[in-house]
């Protein structure tokens, strides 16, 4: 009976969708990765839509500020949250959180994957991965984090080097990028997106990148495993939902309309030139991947004696 009676609501919900400008909410600061897929697919959603879709920054505890406000708004789909791989990973780090992760949300799609990427100063003295192990083997180097997924990357790195690294926390990763290129941190963790627009100016270098192969955009920059680092691979994802009991109606609808405008040529050859890969996976399949994240960072924590806090 309560199937029979929610399905007509969903595909109402889904037939006059949106009704109202929708926001997408990102809980990382403006200038990041986060931030610029966001705007990205904001933009084509508008046109497609004939409604504003705006994005709003609501920074604050690796994410959760911003990801409380959507959990407690009306599930009616016109408030989505947008987030990376942290999301996943905040129960593992934080002791408590103003919602329960695996409920009070609902999975919609995990739009594009990027590795992670250790970056320094055009300046530094590292001029590859090789350097930056040799001298973390020898004597502390600091290394510049935002949220929780690179964190994490930021031990597994460590463990799997033997590495006498030093996690620097920041709010952001365009705040990281500030401090490397005035010389006041030496490496950090960021995603491709956060670092692109300064490493074409010239400021900044990929060091490192946390995948199992090299990234066309940045040849000369080796993965960890060419660097002797077995296991490390850390990709960052973008991943959207809204909150717990949204229709499936409008769930439906959302990937239906951002699987039309991500397979746009001129958006698939933007977010490649980004160092992003757009993969639009289904919500099952979603929620899957998230359980599968949570373990692998769990483990991670768990071995480099990482409490939440």
């Amino acid at each position: 009976v309560v199937a029979a009676s929610s399905a007509p609501y969903a595909q109402t919900a889904a037939d006059t969708w949106p009704t109202k400008p929708v926001t997408i909410v990102v809980p990382y600061s403006a200038g990041g990765g986060t931030d610029i897929v966001a705007r990205v697919v904001a933009q084509r959603l508008s046109e497609l839509w004939g409604k504003p879709v705006v994005v709003d920054n609501r920074t604050g505890a690796n994410g959760a500020i911003g990801s409380s406000y959507v959990a407690k708004s009306s599930p009616d789909g016109h408030t989505l949250l947008l987030v990376v791989g942290s999301h996943a990973i905040n129960p593992v780090l934080m002791k408590s959180l103003p919602y329960e992760t695996a409920k009070a949300f609902t999975p919609i799609t995990r739009i594009a994957i990027s590795p992670m990427v250790m970056v320094a100063s055009s300046k530094s003295p590292y001029k590859d991965l090789r350097d930056v192990l040799t001298a973390a083997r020898k004597e502390e180097v600091a290394i510049g984090y935002s949220e929780g997924q690179t964190r994490l990357t930021g031990e597994m790195i460590r463990q799997a080097g033997g590495l006498k690294t030093i996690g620097v926390p920041y709010k952001g990763g365009a705040p990281i990028m500030v401090d490397i290129i005035g010389g006041h941190l030496p490496l950090g963790l960021t995603s491709v997106l956060t670092a692109l627009p300064h490493i074409q100016s010239g400021n900044l270098r990929v060091i490192g990148v946390a995948a199992n192969e090299r990234m066309t955009i940045f040849p000369a920059a080796m993965t960890f495993k060419e660097a002797g680092l077995q296991g490390v691979e850390s990709l960052n994802w973008y991943g959207l939902f809204g909150p717990a009991s949204l229709p499936k109606g409008v769930v439906s609808q959302i990937n239906r309309d951002l699987k039309k405008v991500t397979a746009e040529p001129a958006l698939i050859k933007q977010m490649h030139e980004q160092g992003a890969e757009i993969v639009m996976t289904p919500p099952d399949e979603f929620s899957r991947f998230l359980q599968q994240e949570t373990t692998k960072w769990t483990q991670v924590a768990q071995r480099g004696g990482i409490t939440a806090e």
